[in-house]
This record gives C-alpha cells, sequence and structure tokens, in this order.
C-alpha cells in the first residue's frame, strides 16, 4: 500500500519530488511569479498557501514549521515581515495564481505562470445577522447620547466664553471711559482756571467805573446846587409882591363896608 505517498509522482523519486518542490516554493517567495509545467504549479500551490497562513499566524512553532519546509531562514523571515505588514489580512486562502499558456513546444507539456498574489483587496463582508444589527443600533444610539451630551457641554463652553467676553469688553470700556475722564479733567481745570481769573478782573473794571461815576457826576450836582440862590432870588421876589397884593386886596374890602 502507498501510505504516507500522497501527491504526484513528476516522474522523479521522493527525494527528487521533495527537492523540486523546494526550489520552486523559493523560487516563488523570491520571484513573485515563475514559470513552470501545470502539474508542478498544482502541487507547489498548497505548501505556498500553507506557508503564507503560517506567516499570518506569526508564532515561534509556525516559523520553525515554515523553516523546516522551505529551507532558508532568511527568506522566511522576510515573508513573515510582510504578513506583518498586513499583505495578506484580506485573503483567507488562495494567495498564488495559475495563469495557462498552453503546451510547450517539443513534449508539449502544458505550461502555465505561477504567480503570488500580493496585491491587497478588499476584503468581502460577511451578512449582518439580527444581533450584529441590534448591537448596530444599540451603538448608534449610544453614539447620538454621546454626541448629545458632547454638543451640551460645547454649549456651555460657548455660554461661559461669551459670557467672559463680555465681561473683558465691559472691562475695557469702563476702562477706556475712565481714562477719558481722567484725561478731560485736567483739561476741564485748565478752562475754569483762566475763565475765573478773568471774571475778577472784569467785575473789579466794572464796578470801578460805577464807584468813579458818581465822584464825576458830583460836580454836575454841584453846579446846580449853586445857580440855586440865582433862581431862589426871582422866585422869593416874585412871591412877595403876589402875596401882598393878594392879601392887601382883602384887607382893603372891609374898609370899604366899614366907610359906607
Amino acid at each position: 500500500m502507498r501510505h504516507y505517498k500522497k501527491g504526484r509522482k513528476l516522474g522523479t523519486s521522493a527525494s527528487h519530488t521533495k527537492a523540486i518542490k523546494q526550489n520552486l516554493i523559493v523560487a516563488v517567495f523570491t520571484n513573485d511569479r515563475i514559470k513552470t509545467t501545470l502539474p508542478r504549479a498544482k502541487e507547489v500551490r498548497g505548501d505556498i498557501d500553507r506557508v503564507v497562513t503560517w506567516a499570518k499566524k506569526g508564532d515561534l512553532h509556525s516559523r520553525r514549521l515554515a523553516i523546516s519546509l522551505v529551507g532558508d531562514k532568511e527568506l522566511v523571515r522576510e515573508v513573515f515581515e510582510k504578513a506583518e505588514q498586513h499583505m495578506w489580512d484580506s485573503r483567507d486562502g488562495g494567495y498564488t495564481r495559475i495563469m495557462k499558456l498552453g503546451p510547450r513546444k517539443g513534449d508539449n507539456a502544458p505550461m502555465c505562470i505561477l504567480e503570488l498574489i500580493s496585491d491587497v483587496s478588499v476584503k468581502k463582508e460577511k451578512p449582518k445577522t439580527k444581533e450584529d444589527k441590534a448591537d448596530e443600533i444599540v451603538g448608534e444610539a449610544l453614539g447620538e447620547t454621546e454626541a448629545l451630551e458632547e454638543a451640551k457641554d460645547d454649549a456651555e463652553d460657548v455660554d461661559t466664553s461669551t459670557e467672559d467676553e463680555a465681561d473683558t469688553e465691559q472691562a475695557e470700556v469702563a476702562a477706556e471711559e475712565a481714562e477719558e475722564t481722567t484725561e478731560d479733567a485736567p483739561a476741564e481745570e485748565a478752562e475754569e482756571a483762566p475763565a475765573e481769573e478773568t471774571d475778577v478782573p472784569a467785575d473789579a473794571s466794572e464796578e470801578a467805573p460805577a464807584e468813579e461815576a458818581p465822584a464825576e457826576e458830583a460836580p454836575a450836582e454841584e453846579a446846580p446846587a449853586e445857580e440855586a440862590p440865582a433862581e431862589e432870588a426871582p422866585a422869593e421876589e416874585t412871591d412877595v409882591p403876589a402875596d401882598a397884593s393878594e392879601e392887601a386886596p382883602a384887607e382893603e374890602a372891609p374898609a370899604e363896608e366899614n366907610s359906607e
């Protein structure tokens, strides 16, 4: 029976087949694509996928298994570094691609290109279950509540900031008014001081002529006083004869009556 003898013989002995497979694995990881026969590519494809899976695990046991299969520690280190850089995270398998080229001239062997897929493709999303949908709804509700709380906190911060700005503006306005009042006070005092000084001479000048005016008019009043005797003299002279003339007839009237 053929126990532990699965796989293709590839027309060689067991040791030669093992060496061919190991060399093909190294060539693929070194050059990313090789040209070989279709049976050899199909035989190596599983081993390459297995090494990539070990690299994605990244533990020590997986590293030792990869070294035992590949036989090159430095190449295994490079493969594990690529896996750490998330090169194959979007894939769960199928890390190689086979492109058929047709039969080879001479022996008519089928040829192909074996390529290592290193591009980052989008991982297909699994269909969502009811539990996942419920978790999403709960998460959205929690997110909305957190957003509302953050909005309230932001509004309170804005209100406090506006109040602080208003207080600072009022303080600045009060300071400016105080500065203006302090600047205007000396100017008003300077204006009031000359006004008072000018008022004193003005009053003095007005009062001085008022007091001197009677002194100057005094001779004018005295002049008529001196002339008064001249005026009184004729008045006395005229009054005396008038009284006498009036009194004389009054006295003579009874005399006539007596004579009769």
